[in-house]
């Protein structure tokens, strides 16, 4: 994990300016050591942690993390979720950028479990999408998989999905289909459906996925009755929490939702120095 996000780690502490800060120069001795909490504000699910852990050793090898909990943990307001040690300064100049991994991460991953409790009923699984900040979706779709939700396609070369546009410059969904198979590609094929007259020309090209988009509960039981089982069948748009398991009971196999990564609220986390020595 560190290796792989240690550039995005580096990036963000050169944004904050983490290794010259100025009011921590001036009010923290250089030989002061402290101890520090993180705590939770407001009930949820974690995720983050590694890469805060990471933030802290990237700011201060001297700096002892432990940690309470792990990723994917639920976390109760005023549950204690590390205590931190080491140099007073080098805590206070990491604390915001590892803040603000896990308060982003965790609100994905707390949106995303409850979505996952609406439909727990169903067979129903919760999808993400590729709507998510950039630099930051690896991180972002390991938040989803920590609120129990599954990860759709990581980016434009682990899947083929065949949306309005491309059946535009194709032509229409059977020769975007058949193009796609046509290049021998080991990578599945989903193909978009607005209408059930694109869902039953669909059909009949069979793709891996059929992505049913902006339809009601209604039109989307229609589908499941006179698609076949061996295509997977997904549905988005408008599928909101009050929403969720009104699609879920209708046999879909998953629900894709953009705003688990491009709009959940931030977990309330905060971080509060506890004691100082002077070495």
């Amino acid at each position: 994990m560190e290796s792989l996000h240690l550039p995005l780690i580096k990036l963000a502490l050169e944004e904050d300016a983490a290794f010259n800060d100025l009011t921590s120069l001036a009010t923290v001795s250089a030989d002061a050591l402290g101890s520090a909490r993180i705590t939770a504000k407001t009930n949820g699910i974690l995720s983050g942690i590694s890469v805060a852990h990471d933030v802290f050793a990237r700011v201060d090898e001297k700096i002892v993390c432990d940690w309470k909990l792990s990723d994917a943990d639920h976390v109760s307001a005023g549950q204690l979720v590390c205590e931190l040690s080491g140099p007073l300064r080098s805590l206070l100049a990491a604390e915001r950028t590892a803040l603000n991994f896990m308060q982003h991460l965790s609100g994905i991953a707390t949106a995303t479990y409850l979505y996952v409790e609406a439909v727990k009923d169903t067979h129903c699984k919760i999808a993400d999408t590729r709507k998510t900040a950039p630099g930051l979706r690896l991180l972002e779709k390991e938040a989803v998989v920590h609120g129990g939700g599954i990860n759709h396609r990581l980016n434009l070369q682990t899947g083929m999905l065949i949306k309005e546009n491309h059946i535009q410059a194709c032509g229409s969904i059977t020769d975007a289909v058949n193009a796609c198979f046509s290049t021998g590609s080991p990578a599945w094929v989903e193909v978009e459906c607005e209408t059930m007259a694109e869902v039953n020309e669909a059909i009949i090209v069979c793709p891996d996925i059929i992505l049913l988009d902006n339809m009601t509960p209604e039109l989307v039981r229609q589908a499941r009755a006179i698609i076949p089982k061996s295509i997977l069948l997904e549905a988005s748009g408008n599928i909101t929490l009050a929403n969720a398991h009104d699609y879920a009971i209708t046999g879909i196999d998953r629900i894709a939702i953009g705003a688990i990564t491009h709009s959940s609220p931030s977990l309330d986390l905060s971080m509060r120095i506890t004691g100082k020595l002077v070495s």
